[in-house]
């Protein structure tokens, strides 16, 4: 059974940062690509970061980059977010998510290419 579970959620001030960590059943190899996706309270859910995982290829959505950065161990077949210079709009459920097959680059941070998601870990960043 392919089960992804999220850890690292909590809350920080603006400014802070925090890891999040993905672990994921099985080989993280046997996803072409793992994905952060995140949902804010009354909007939709949008791709944050991805890594394609065989080779490291990463995505960031413009309003993370230079502030998140996704990485992967497959020897603990964990996937990381390292979240830094959080802002209060960072605010959301943050979810991990695996793609069987093979995803275009442009579709990256589609959640719509994604297969298997976990169940979230919150993260509330304060002024």
């Amino acid at each position: 059974q392919v089960q992804l579970v999220e850890s690292g959620g909590g809350s920080v001030q603006a400014g802070g940062s925090l890891r999040l960590s993905c672990a994921a059943s099985g080989y993280t190899s046997r996803y072409n690509h793992m994905g952060w996706f995140r949902q804010a309270p009354g909007k939709e859910r949008e791709g944050v970061a991805a890594i394609e995982t065989r080779g490291g290829d990463t995505y960031y959505a413009d309003s993370v980059k230079g502030r998140f950065t996704i990485s992967q161990d497959n020897a603990k077949n964990t996937v990381y977010l390292q979240m830094n210079s959080l802002k209060p709009e960072d605010t959301a459920m943050y979810y991990c998510a695996g793609a069987r097959y093979f995803i275009l680059s442009r579709y990256a941070l589609s959640d719509r290419q994604y297969n298997y998601w976990g169940q979230g870990t919150q993260v509330t960043v304060s002024s």
